[in-house]
């Protein structure tokens, strides 16, 4: 994994927090506990729901605390597109019009040279490969006694015709239109922070923060019904010890929710927590967020 400079850029896509480097994801999750989803797809196998590849969404928690902690900032994709292509130099736009145009050759090279693969598969698995070797043969041999040339060349000043098989392999092939899936190159990555505004969070963003803070790996918890499954490690190896729900300081909530959170949580080996956060006290004083843990006794 290629080091990472921080603070590093979170792309915001139509309102969506998006990670491209695989050397930052990586990052983040190895460094600051974030998991993030993956949501990339092959654009003709859309209902595929397993091995997603990038890029990575983050959850506006997630983006707000990397931001909050100096780890990352935060820029408009499509603008700085359109800052970045204006921007290119004719040069520039030439060299990378003459990039793409040999990989679309290279492309077609592979296409063709894969097809006339197949095609002397399928000719051999039918015992016809032999035959069709003996015709491209003697179609060769005539050509090449062909009475209207001779060593010298033409005789009445005529081009003189080549085997089928030769002028199909010297035609020119048509190139492939390729969609770059990168703009780093030909553009250079932002390099500076942008003015965006802080992701907007949901109210139960202070215990996430919090639980965050403490080296724990938070999920959304939507299929337990609460705000975040709350693992000790990476979820990757380590089941969720918390199921986690937000509360503002002076919010009421119903006594069943936190009897029924506390059953759920026990009869799926975990702790339900609720927490909020301490608006009078300052921001890193003790005590600002309050965590409780429920666990149902005697089951």
């Amino acid at each position: 994994m290629a080091p990472v400079t921080e603070p590093f850029p979170i792309s915001n896509v139509a309102g969506r927090y998006l990670l491209f480097d695989v050397d930052v994801i990586s990052h983040v999750r190895r460094n600051h506990n974030i998991c993030g989803v993956l949501i990339g797809t092959i654009p003709n196998l859309s209902q595929q729901n397993v091995f997603l590849g990038i890029p990575l969404q983050l959850m506006p928690e997630e983006a707000r605390v990397l931001v909050e902690q100096g780890h990352a900032y935060i820029f408009d994709d499509a603008q700085a597109h359109m800052q970045g292509f204006f921007g290119m130099s004719r040069k520039d736009r030439l060299e990378f019009l003459r990039m793409m145009d040999e990989r679309g050759q290279q492309r077609a090279r592979d296409v063709r040279r894969k097809a006339e693969e197949r095609s002397e598969k399928a000719l051999r698995e039918k015992g016809l490969l032999q035959a069709r070797t003996e015709q491209k043969e003697s179609e060769a041999l005539v050509a090449e006694g062909d009475p209207g040339t001779d060593a010298g060349g033409s005789l009445f000043g005529s081009t003189p015709q080549l085997p089928a098989n030769r002028r199909v392999a010297d035609k020119k092939l048509a190139p492939h239109f390729i969609t770059p899936t990168t703009s780093y190159p030909p553009l250079a990555p932002p390099s500076q922070p942008s003015t965006l505004a802080l992701p907007e969070v949901p109210r139960q963003y202070p215990i996430y923060r919090y639980m965050q803070s403490k080296g724990y790996f938070a999920m959304p918890g939507l299929r337990f019904g609460c705000h975040y499954s709350i693992y000790p490690g990476d979820p990757l190896r380590f089941h969720s010890h918390f199921l986690t729900t937000g509360l503002g300081w002076d919010e009421e909530f119903e006594l069943l929710d936190i009897v029924g959170g506390g059953r759920l949580g026990t009869s799926v080996k975990k702790t339900y927590l609720i927490g909020a956060e301490e608006p009078e006290k300052e921001e890193g004083e003790e005590g600002k967020v309050r965590a409780f843990s429920i666990e149902w006794a005697g089951m």
